[in-house]
């Protein structure tokens, strides 16, 4: 089947899924995106989390054929995001197809640019960085994307808010403290700079 879908803010379509193709493989394997990890193929862990019309999904779990016709987030597009929606929709998200990151963009995104200009990101992947809260790597992107929308719909959030948004997402590295700290600075600094 054909799946016409779009992917940070860009239309796209995947030709030939088959029925059981999940989307975490058509984002991986067929249009090169790889921030989504591939962990337990479960939905347990929360590596592969993207958010599909503005909701932190487990792609894993969700069948490729369900994306028609919907917006997918994926850490790749995080930093256009968030800059997009500070922009335009204070408080709010983008029209499915309306913004975004295009793919070849997302596909050269790096954390370190090879030409010595600081990297984009997002304020929770810089909020990350700074609180040290990345070890391996291999949860922060759905690490990433689930805190994301927190901060998203709950500008504030209590520890309880934040532990509850990132229940679904397993780290086998940390005692998840740095991952909490990362998340209430970018609250903070989201809320300074409300207030300037």
């Amino acid at each position: 089947m054909r799946v016409n879908f779009t992917v940070n803010g860009r239309p796209h379509e995947a030709d030939d899924v088959w029925e059981g193709e999940s989307l975490l493989y058509v984002l991986r394997e067929r249009m090169g995106l790889p921030g989504s990890k591939n962990a337990c193929e479960q939905g347990e862990c929360g590596s592969c989390t993207v958010r599909l019309d503005g909701v932190p999904v487990c792609s894993c779990l969700v069948a490729a054929g369900q994306v028609e016709g919907r917006e997918v987030v994926t850490v790749e597009g995080l930093a256009d995001y968030a800059k997009h929606r500070e922009d335009a929709h204070p408080g709010g998200g983008c029209a499915s197809g309306a913004c975004g990151t295009t793919l070849d963009a997302a596909k050269r995104w790096q954390s370190k640019p090879t030409d010595g200009r600081a990297a984009e990101l997002s304020p929770i992947q810089q909020a990350f960085i700074d609180a040290g809260a990345v070890q391996c790597g291999f949860c922060t992107p759905g690490l990433l994307v689930a805190a994301d929308e927190l901060l998203e719909n709950t500008p504030s959030p209590s520890d309880q808010d934040i532990r509850e948004a990132l229940s679904g997402n397993l780290c086998r590295c940390t005692g998840y403290e740095k991952i909490l700290d990362a998340v209430r600075l970018a609250a903070a600094r989201q809320e300074e700079a409300v207030q300037s």
